[in-house]
C-alpha cells in the first residue's frame, strides 16, 4: 500500500515529531510512504519511515532533490500541479499540520475518495480526525487496506 503523508515545509517541533512518528508507523506497517519530498512535515516523515526501515518516494514540485531522507525522487517540474501527482498516487493519506498547500491535497484526495486521516490539520467533511499520530497512520494504513481488498 501506499499512504501519503503531506503537511507544511515550515512548522514548529511538535509538528515535526509528529510527522516523524508518522512515518515510522506507517513504515513499521509495510507501507510505501510518499510525500512532497520538501523540507518540515515531509522531511519529518521521510526520515521516520527511513529509520524504520521503510522506503519514500518524493513527489517533488520541481527538479531539486529534495530532503537527504527519499529513498526516490520524482522530480516533476509542475510546481503545486504536483500535489494531483502526490494524491493520486496514494491508497490514503494522512496530514500532519498544515498550510494551503496541504488543503489542496486533502481537497483532491476528498474529491477522489481517497481515505484522509488528520492529525491536528483542516477539519474537512470526510476527513477522519485522529487525535495522535499514530491514531492517524493506523487509520490511513486500515483505510488502504480496505480499498485495496475492494479493488482485488
Amino acid at each position: 500500500m501506499q499512504i501519503a503523508v503531506c503537511g507544511a515545509s515550515v512548522c514548529g517541533e511538535d509538528l515535526l515529531e509528529a510527522a516523524r512518528v508518522v512515518g515510522a508507523t506507517l513504515a513499521g506497517h509495510g507501507a510505501l510512504v510518499l510525500t512532497g519530498g520538501r523540507g518540515g512535515v515531509m522531511e519529518a516523515a521521510a526520515r521516520g519511515a527511513r529509520e524504520a526501515g521503510g522506503v519514500v518516494v518524493g513527489v517533488l514540485p520541481d527538479l531539486s532533490d529534495g530532503n537527504p531522507y527519499l529513498s526516490v525522487r520524482i522530480r516533476t517540474g509542475m510546481g503545486h500541479a504536483r500535489n494531483v501527482v502526490l494524491v493520486q498516487s496514494a491508497d490514503a493519506v494522512v496530514a500532519v499540520g498544515g498550510e494551503y498547500g496541504t488543503l489542496s491535497e486533502l481537497a483532491i484526495a476528498l474529491k477522489l475518495g481517497i481515505p484522509v486521516a488528520c492529525y491536528r490539520s483542516w477539519d474537512l467533511s470526510g476527513a477522519v480526525a485522529c487525535a495522535t499520530p499514530e491514531e492517524a497512520a493506523l487509520a490511513a494504513i486500515r483505510a488502504a487496506s480496505s480499498a485495496a481488498r475492494r479493488c482485488g
